[in-house]
């Protein structure tokens, strides 16, 4: 059997299609436009380069996009106040703070002052909390993307033995909780884990979102497993971005796998999108259920 090659950006442009499609159904309806504004704190040109892009893919949805650079050198005091002004503004429905933010700024801090609500990048502590809780939240964009990745391909999660590799709290820890909620089994990895192929081996669906290059071979996947990869990762001397998975020994394994670039990455916009236009909807009490007839 051929492997199925999971492509995020295929999977993004549909789901971005339905967003501008229900987007417009909102904005008919009720007069609102669903308001994305960012917080860009820093001179990070990685940050930068991904607010822009989430710019100019909010535009082609319908949704209203404004950016508040502040100064690398800011008093963290700044960013508090645009925080809650934001917070505070009802055109405003969702808020997405760039991180990282300068070091001398407290990051979780700040983060625990923004509006659940708003908090369409799902990254908030009390975000966090509430899917710990099994609560209703936004969810963390990355992890959220990978989920619905698997679906749209119809990929089953329920009974399968999941395998995160990596244990990040925007990443990896949210991610086993949205596979636990989907009723897989799930066992997490990290830097510590001894013997980890292992574990890797015994994976229905491998996540690798660790951040080490090319970490995960094709020997260390279970034959048919499916191979999710989350890492973006630079190597001297090689001209694009490689993943977490080395893909062409795990492309001869896998019956699934994502490739880097142009697979998960796409579907975390896509899902940004997707919860501001949702936040905004809640806002004005419009159901974005398809009309029945």
């Amino acid at each position: 059997m051929a492997t199925i090659l999971l492509d995020g950006n295929a999977t993004s442009k549909a789901i971005r299609a339905e967003i501008a499609r229900d987007t417009a159904r909102l904005t008919a309806a009720t007069g609102v436009v669903p308001k994305l504004a960012a917080i860009l704190a820093g001179d990070d040109p990685a940050s930068a380069t991904y607010v822009q892009m989430k710019a100019r893919a909010s535009a082609k949805a319908g949704i209203e996009s404004v950016t508040y650079p502040i100064a690398n050198d800011a008093p963290e005091s700044e960013v508090r106040d645009r925080l809650a002004q934001l917070n505070a503004d009802p055109t405003v429905h969702g808020i997405l703070i760039q991180h990282p933010l300068p070091k001398h700024m407290d990051e979780p801090s700040i983060l625990s002052e923004l509006s659940a609500d708003k908090d369409v990048d799902g990254i908030a502590p009390i975000s966090l909390g509430r899917l710990v809780a099994g609560l209703d939240s936004f969810h963390s964009c990355t992890p959220e993307g990978m989920i619905e990745l698997l679906k749209r391909y119809n990929l089953p999660i329920a009974g399968k033995h999941a395998v995160v590799v990596g244990r990040s709290v925007i990443l990896g820890k949210p991610l086993a909780l949205l596979l636990l909620a989907e009723h897989a089994t799930v066992t997490i990895c990290h830097s510590r884990t001894p013997n980890l192929a292992e574990i890797t081996r015994q994976a229905d669906i491998l996540c690798a979102a660790v951040g080490r290059a090319e970490l995960i071979t094709g020997d260390m996947i279970k034959p048919g497993a499916v191979v999710l990869d989350a890492g973006y990762n630079k190597v001297e001397g090689r001209a694009k971005d490689v993943g977490d998975v080395e893909f062409e020994s795990a492309s001869l394994v896998a019956s699934a796998i994502t490739p880097v670039p142009g697979g998960v990455g796409p579907m975390t916009i896509a899902m940004l999108l997707r919860n501001t236009l949702t936040a905004a909807a809640r806002s004005a009490g419009f159901s974005l259920e398809p009309e029945t007839v």
